[in-house]
């Protein structure tokens, strides 16, 4: 497998547009069924300042997708950034995931500086928490019915991983 993790391009809207139609996707996400495409051109072509998308690409097809939000114009929250991550259907449990998370936790700790990451996660979601625990994300919080997916509320579970200040030697 020749995977790639890169920028999101403009011209990458209809791939994305793709990812976030199918069925565990929407399962798994706050995405309601029945995207428009001109919604995601125009996510993809003018997102807002501190948000940052990356790509993941296999034999340059677009498989993945994870966004960090981060809080440039907030001067408490600056340390702070916010993922979203989505796989496409046929492409979860490849480890497409794990590549997306590095690659935002390496931007995230490496070049942006941020000291907390943030994300939700609906609590039956396990391969996604396992993920995340992976990355050490922590559970600090459960919100009771967070949202109406399928026919029912659920709940979400909110996880953060705190990067430590390094000591100098």
């Amino acid at each position: 497998m020749n995977l790639t993790i890169r920028r999101a391009e403009p011209s990458d809207y209809e791939a994305i547009h793709k990812i976030f139609t199918c069925p565990k996707v929407i399962w798994g996400t706050l995405q309601i069924p029945y995207p428009s495409l001109e919604q995601w051109r125009k996510k993809i072509a003018e997102p807002p300042e501190g948000f940052y998308s990356l790509v993941a690409c296999v034999d340059g097809e677009v498989v993945g997708q994870i966004g960090l939000r981060t809080f440039p114009n907030s001067p408490r929250r600056r340390h702070v950034g916010e993922i979203g991550m989505v796989v496409r259907d046929d492409w979860q449990g490849k480890g497409i995931g794990t590549a997306l998370m590095q690659a935002a936790i390496d931007l995230a700790d490496k070049w942006l500086n941020l000291y907390r990451l943030e994300l939700s996660v609906y609590a039956d979601n396990e391969p996604a928490i396992k993920l995340y625990k992976k990355f050490g994300f922590q559970v600090e919080g459960t919100q009771v019915g967070y949202a109406f997916r399928d026919g029912q509320y659920v709940d979400t579970l909110l996880m953060a991983r705190v990067r430590l200040p390094q000591k100098k030697t």
